[in-house]
């Protein structure tokens, strides 16, 4: 190596973190771990997983549906279902899914929970589009 050469920075990789200045790694909190693995979980279909073809809720299979009453409940089932087979992480309070009353076309989904570690109580909250 040349004498004033300098050090490419580290090639990234989604899952391996990366040292701040001070050289210390940064890792997620529990907290944002499941919240993320929660998201992930939501908009993962299943059968998109390698070697775990039941992964996931697949809220995509909703988009071009109707905003009914029938189908909000078919979303609170497929949720229900998928975090209690695949996220052992948490204690599903409820599953919330209601129209938005400011845009007829979306449904606002909100999960309470509790981490199991701590039983401390958590939320996480997004929104979809339904029939354009």
């Amino acid at each position: 190596m040349a004498r004033n050469a300098t050090l490419a920075p580290p090639i990234g990789w989604p899952l391996l973190g990366v040292p701040d200045a001070d050289g210390r790694w940064a890792w997620p909190t529990l907290e944002r771990s499941v919240a993320e693995g929660l998201r992930k979980l939501l908009s993962t279909r299943a059968g998109e997983l390698l070697m775990h073809p039941d992964f996931g809720a697949g809220l995509q299979d909703f988009l071009h549906e109707p905003n009914t009453l029938a189908v909000r409940a078919r979303i609170q089932s497929r949720i229900q279902t998928a975090v209690a087979r695949d996220e052992t992480r948490v204690s599903l309070d409820r599953v919330e899914v209601n129209e938005d009353a400011a845009n007829p076309a979306a449904v606002r989904i909100e999960l309470h929970y509790r981490l199991r570690r701590s039983g401390e109580p958590q939320q996480l909250a997004l929104a979809i589009n339904l029939a354009r």
